[in-house]
């Protein structure tokens, strides 16, 4: 088992001051998402290139910081088809120069017809929404494979691959090596079925196991209707038993502390630490 952190809640910066961040806090793992994470000289945001990807992953090497995850969500059922043709683009960039990084694996989620908002719509979960978005999963896929890398598919409620049933389903589909699996408890989760979510956590590691390559580490409490995540510890989660599971089902894995920040993120080290 491995820990790491989503680069840009931990700082977003030049390489230098980034890494300075991770080794602050120990962090030896990161998934970076390059224009969210990174700057350059005029502190505009880094694109992802071969050029950039050979600059950040030499700084990365020597200073032990590994990248267990190149974020390029995108929405692929976007209403603004042009839009969707450059992230494409720009995510099959990242499976042909992830190896410049000494990473394997570019994830993305699976999209929502609400656009930037990325928000549950009922077509979401309808057998047309689940084609359009195949559709694209296929062809990088095809992608993938040509260069020797790694797509993973992140499920979510609001989403088009909205459960672990509809995620098995897909991946079945692909029927690849070069696709495997990011598991989030907390985005498969909503005021409907939060109380479940033991159940339905093991349900993802029994189905996918060793597929499973990164897990997001979240907390939250109930209110409302809404789902507030917190950090963790702070919540209702039983880390306990999220490591214990994992341990069991995805013991390989590298878990990964999505949307914590300061001053979180210090009293969320210590308690996962002690639990691994």
């Amino acid at each position: 088992m491995k820990l790491g952190i989503r680069l840009h809640d931990l700082a977003s910066g030049q390489v230098d001051e980034v890494i300075a961040k991770c080794q602050q806090y120990g962090f030896e793992y990161v998934q970076l998402v390059f224009k969210k994470a990174l700057k350059d000289s005029e502190g505009n945001p880094l694109l992802f290139n071969k050029e950039t990807a050979t600059e950040v992953g030499k700084k990365f090497k020597e200073a032990g910081i590994n990248v267990a995850m190149l974020g390029a969500y995108f929405n692929p059922v976007h209403s603004n088809k042009d839009l969707v043709i450059s992230n494409i683009n720009y995510f099959e960039q990242h499976l042909k120069y992830a190896s410049l990084l000494n990473c394997n694996y570019v994830g993305t989620e699976t999209g929502s017809y609400n656009d930037d908002k990325w928000t549950y719509n009922p077509k979401n979960q309808t057998e047309e929404g689940y084609q359009d978005t195949m559709k694209v999963f296929h062809h990088l896929v095809k992608v993938a494979e040509a260069y020797g890398t790694t797509l993973l598919m992140e499920p979510a409620y609001g989403h088009i691959i909205y459960s672990v049933d509809q995620l098995e389903r897909a991946v079945n589909e692909l029927n690849s090596p070069n696709i495997q699996v990011t598991i989030d408890i907390y985005n498969l989760l909503y005021s409907g079925n939060y109380k479940d979510y033991k159940e339905i956590f093991t349900k993802a590691c029994k189905t996918f196991g060793k597929q499973i390559k990164i897990f997001h580490l979240k907390d939250f409490y109930p209110e409302e209707d809404k789902l507030i995540q917190v950090g963790l510890g702070k919540g209702i989660i039983d880390f306990d038993f999220i490591i214990r599971t994992i341990k069991e089902y995805s013991p390989d894995s590298t878990m990964i502390f999505e949307g914590v920040k300061a001053p979180d993120i210090e009293d969320s080290l210590i308690l996962i630490k002690h639990l691994m």
